[in-house]
């Protein structure tokens, strides 16, 4: 299990344990952490699980696909370079602590 700290739009944090293989959307909806609509189910085609990874832990994350970075240019909230699309960030050991910051828009 790897812990991963969840911050929804209303700064409230919730500490979860998540099994590696587990996206971070998946762990979000499964914890009833805020913020979250998945209204795709994450299959990336909606936009709608929008969240920043801690800057300094972008390097610890996959490179995103050509089709994340599509769906991120219409988000709700403003894209940043630390944007991600929860349902395509699967959890491994090395993201062991890692602060995910619910976008305050879907």
């Amino acid at each position: 299990m790897t812990k991963i700290i969840y911050v929804d739009p209303r700064n409230a944090t919730q500490t979860v344990d998540l099994a590696d293989g587990t996206s971070l959307m998946q762990g979000a909806l499964a914890s009833g952490v805020d913020g979250i609509v998945a209204e795709c189910g994450g299959n990336a085609m909606c936009a709608t699980c929008h969240v920043y990874i801690e800057p300094e832990r972008m390097a610890d994350l996959p490179l995103m696909s050509e089709e994340e970075s599509a769906l991120l240019e219409g988000v709700a909230a403003s894209r940043k370079s630390n944007s991600r699309l929860s349902c395509q960030v699967k959890v491994h050991v090395g993201l062991e602590g890692m602060t995910i910051y619910v976008a305050p828009a879907q």
